[in-house]
């Protein structure tokens, strides 16, 4: 579980540190945008090679090797003299965390074959990542309060030395006892789906639908069929594809994404809202939303304990149902008050830690122990997709109706009118320069825009967490509360 935690807190802290970051290291606006995306970028598109690995090369010793580079390169990363330096470490931190995601799942796979207990380890599993991004946004204030920008990545020094300390100890090796040869040209496949359709699906939600974001969409698509047809036509494929044929499995993947579109979609609006709506500084804001994470928790235990009872299908669609209410709190909570806001988080966290721990479940007892590593890499890929997805479209869906609903005072020049017609706080900056009548018209419309869109992006979520609840009934009305594979 530090691995885990560790990667969770990263997800979540540096966001922090970026005004410290801009101020220190004089990115320009590209280059700061590749200090946020390299990582996660990186990290999904490596997520099923290193998944691939670890059931060939025995999940213990990639796990291992990935906290020793992660340590490492952190150490790097907070002394990082350029922007292009950190850049490249933060690629160097995706790719080792990508060893250390799909080792943790798979490995509890392996060591709790009770699926009681294994839904037990799953449900801490999945609470360290919501426990984790609660304490990214604190770790991260308290840290940047006291201490330079570099401080947010050596969090994983004290926390990855006791993983290598006792890991060997404690944690029995497992691996594919017979797995596929390695297949380099597999892996280039991967790589060319994930990164192009990643990027431009980034690039979407910052600079709209242009011609070379969709061509770097449709790219990806192309490469990721290619690999599919490669992987159907091997005997040992890097990816059994055929994992899909299984509507449990696929269902279980698919209820996973849209569990974490629906959470870092909530999180894309609702952090702004409190900072730049409702004026809360970041570690205040952070403090507003560990009600709804500490509840992600406890509902992902209770979930648990009662997968024994409740048919497994219910229960992913009433999570998902939880995050279709919490979008209703959002958009019936007109005035944006802070208490609305919370209690429509920790009912979406409720939902969330209902159907990321039985997704889970799902999707690892759907496949056979030999292939837990592949089973757990697609389910942390369908994490990383989810979470760009939430961003991307949600995030897109709030620019434009800002954009729509946004009026700029007149007088105003065109860079400035730009500038305050884009984003919130651009607006807000922009207001800070103009004459105080001209500036209170501004941010009042310019707030009053952002929760017009905030109301928009809740609509869509709640249609689409509808539908979604719908679509798990139908794919995975075939499981049941006991489906232990046998593995031939």
């Amino acid at each position: 579980m530090l691995p885990v935690l560790l990667v969770s807190v990263d997800n979540t802290v540096l966001s922090f540190a970026i005004p410290s970051i801009s101020l220190a290291l004089i990115p320009s606006a590209s280059e700061l945008l590749w200090i946020i995306d390299v990582y996660p970028l990186v990290l999904a598109a490596l997520l099923v090679p290193m998944g691939s690995l670890a059931d060939r090369f025995g999940r213990r010793r990639l796990l291992l090797i990935g906290s020793t580079g992660f340590a490492l390169v952190s150490i790097l990363a907070a002394f990082a003299p350029t922007a292009g330096a950190l850049i490249g470490y933060r690629a160097l931190l995706g790719l080792f965390g990508a060893m250390l995601m799909p080792s943790t799942l798979s490995l509890i796979r392996n060591l709790f074959l009770h699926q009681d207990q294994r839904r037990k380890a799953i449900a801490i599993w999945a609470a360290c990542f919501s426990g984790g991004a609660a304490l990214g946004p604190i770790v991260g204030g308290f840290l940047l309060e006291h201490f330079w920008w570099g401080s947010v990545f050596l969090l994983a020094v004290p926390v990855l030395i006791p993983l290598l300390i006792l890991a060997p100890i404690f944690v029995p090796e497992s691996k594919d006892p017979a797995p596929g040869r390695i297949d380099p040209l597999s892996i280039g496949l991967s790589l060319g789906a994930m990164v192009p359709t990643m990027f431009g699906i980034k690039e979407i939600a910052q600079t709209g639908l242009t011609f070379a974001n969709v061509a770097l969409i449709v790219l990806g698509l192309a490469l990721g069929t290619v690999f599919v047809r490669r992987q159907l036509s091997r005997k040992d494929p890097m990816l059994d594809v055929r994992l899909f044929k299984n509507p449990v499995f696929s269902g279980g993947v698919l209820a996973n994404l849209l569990a974490i579109f629906s959470l870092v979609g909530f999180l894309y609006f609702i952090t702004q809202h409190l900072q730049l709506v409702v004026g809360l500084s970041p570690t205040t804001a952070a403090f507003v939303l560990v009600p709804g994470l500490v509840v992600s928790i406890v509902s992902g235990l209770l979930a648990a304990s009662l997968a024994n009872r409740i048919k497994p299908s219910w229960m992913v669609a009433g999570g998902l149902l939880l995050n279709a209410l919490g979008f209703l709190i959002v958009f019936l909570n007109s005035d944006g008050s802070v208490a609305g806001i919370i209690a429509a988080f920790v009912v979406l966290g409720a939902g969330v830690g209902i159907a990321e721990t039985i997704s889970n479940d799902l999707i690892l007892s759907a496949a056979p122990p030999a292939k837990a590593g592949a089973a757990s890499a697609i389910s942390e890929t369908a994490y990383e997709v989810g979470s760009v997805l939430g961003t991307a479209i949600l995030g897109s869906i709030l620019a434009a109706s800002y954009r729509l609903n946004v009026v700029v005072p007149g007088g105003v020049s065109a860079a400035d009118q730009h500038t305050a017609s884009q984003t919130l706080g651009g607006a807000i900056d922009v207001a800070k320069t103009l004459p105080a009548e001209q500036g209170t018209a501004l941010l009042e419309s310019a707030k009053h825009a952002f929760d017009s869109g905030s109301g928009t992006v809740a609509m869509v979520g709640l249609v689409l967490m509808l539908g979604a609840a719908i679509m798990c009934l139908r794919s995975l009305r075939t499981a049941v509360n006991n489906p232990e594979p046998v593995d031939h």
